[in-house]
């Protein structure tokens, strides 16, 4: 966990490479090839009218969130195992996608939460295997590279 917000936090102070690829007047997301693996990185940005708090309370990844109540993306969230106040590994699932061309999915991750001294706060996240936690059936296993959210201050 520790090791994906450092990656997190090494994405966000290296600002070169990305590239616009979608944008509104709320969000705009960006991507770029990722060091990693095969493929890309991609962020979404957007400033919301609201505090950092109230943000946060929306995204960050706990059981009984707010998450599954407005992103249809995520059906489920369960906490697997709490390490710490700071420190869990969770499940989520995914419904299928695009007329049900794309599996229902679960990714199994372990999850870490700070906030910093700036009002900052952090959710990241990477897959892990837990012997509590076998790959379900009708369910694909997905794979989580270091992923997650920051909740940034902005002043006003």
């Amino acid at each position: 966990a520790e090791a994906a917000a450092e990656q997190l936090r090494l994405y966000r102070r290296d600002p070169g490479g990305w590239r616009g690829c979608r944008s509104t007047g709320e969000v705009a997301v960006s991507w770029r090839p990722s060091s990693e693996f095969a493929g890309n990185l991609y962020k979404g940005e957007g400033i919301l009218p609201a505090s950092p708090q109230n943000v946060w309370e929306c995204i960050k990844p706990v059981a009984g969130g707010l998450r599954t109540k407005w992103d249809q993306n995520v059906k489920d969230f369960e906490v697997i195992e709490a390490i710490s106040d700071t420190v869990s590994v969770c499940r989520t699932t995914t419904p299928s996608a695009c007329m049900r061309i794309i599996s229902p999915r679960e990714f199994v991750d372990v999850i870490v939460m700070k906030q910093y001294e700036d009002g900052t706060m952090l959710s990241a996240a990477t897959n892990v295997e837990h012997p509590l936690c076998p790959p379900q059936p009708n369910l694909v296993r997905g794979f989580n590279y270091p992923c997650g959210c920051f909740c940034i201050p902005v002043p006003g």
